[in-house]
């Protein structure tokens, strides 16, 4: 009788023990949903390239960091919507007397024209007001000396989960050597002038671009059905995909990056489209001192006649899936 209400015991705490944890704890492998902004890629990927948050302040940077954007136009344009406006308003159609940075207009001169996709700049400028944003370490002592108790405002922002599909990988390895190779690019035009840049193009982006495909262990290529260097010549399936995105950007229509599967690979393809500063290299109308030089470093050159927001060609980078 006594083994009896023992062994009865046993399964009420038993029992109860059980649902108590299924009750109380979380079901396994349901991940927490993760804030995603689509500003803050854009604004990494798009305004870093002038505006780097982690460059020394004397180097690095050809123009002012996005915090000192985010702070003046704050102490300015506290209303969100104000806020957004402005940063839209300058950023679209740069002007003397829109200028708030003064003395950053003094250092750096003033931010060229150039087109953005549509909303691009609202959406930055929407994370940039919620959230907090990455400055360099010498920014928060300056600051403090014009405001003692400075602190940035809006909310920590929670990282995406890193990217896991091919396409979203070669997005990533694409927009980073766009990057690098277009701060060099717009630091020479910058600093020397449009002719000293079409030296480093010429001498510096290839290598520049196989450096990073080794580091990323990928191939990554830039390739046109109007190019310039020989090797960023588009064949195959590349001429099919600039086509295609061809097609999307001519009716403005949203694009995304694309993976094509082969047997031992796979090739993700980006458009690359053109801007206000491509056009003084591959425009319509080129500097006759610039096309001269064109045609000494590229004899055969096909990469002009541009205007701008059309396709100049695709990133095209390939992983190998087999050895």
């Amino acid at each position: 009788m006594k083994l009896f209400f023992i062994i009865l015991f046993s399964f009420f705490v038993l029992s109860c023990q059980k649902k108590t944890e299924g009750f109380n704890s979380k079901p396994k492998n349901v991940l927490t949903p993760i804030k995603v902004h689509e500003g803050k890629k854009l604004m990494s990927t798009n305004c870093y390239l002038c505006h780097s948050p982690s460059a020394p302040e004397s180097e690095g940077r050809i123009g002012p960091p996005m915090i000192a954007i985010k702070v003046f136009y704050l102490d300015k344009y506290p209303v969100k919507a104000d806020f957004i406006k402005a940063i839209k308003d300058f950023t679209e159609n740069p002007s003397h007397d829109k200028v708030i940075l003064d003395d950053d207009i003094k250092k750096y001169g003033l931010m060229p024209k150039q087109s953005y996709p549509d909303n691009m700049i609202e959406k930055i400028a929407d994370f940039m007001f919620e959230y907090q944003i990455e400055y360099p370490t010498w920014f928060e002592t300056y600051y403090r000396n014009k405001k003692p108790n400075w602190q940035q405002s809006g909310a920590i922002y929670e990282e995406a989960e890193a990217p896991k599909t091919y396409a979203e990988i070669g997005l990533n390895y694409a927009l980073e050597t766009k990057k690098i190779l277009g701060k060099n690019l717009m630091g020479s035009i910058q600093k020397n002038g449009t002719l000293e840049a079409l030296k480093f193009c010429n001498h510096r982006a290839l290598p520049l671009t196989d450096s990073l495909s080794k580091h990323y262990n990928a191939t990554i290529k830039r390739v046109s059905d109007k190019n310039r260097q020989p090797k960023n010549k588009a064949t195959g399936e590349s001429l099919k995909m600039i086509a295609y995105f061809k097609n999307l950007i001519t009716q403005k229509k949203a694009y995304k990056p694309i993976a094509v599967e082969s047997k031992n690979h796979v090739d993700v393809y980006y458009p690359i489209e053109t801007n206000s500063m491509c056009l003084q290299c591959h425009g319509k109308n080129i500097n006759p001192e610039v096309h001269k030089q064109i045609l000494k470093l590229y004899p055969n050159d096909q990469a002009i006649g541009y205007e701008e927001n059309e396709l100049r060609g695709v990133w095209q980078i390939t992983f190998k899936t087999k050895e």
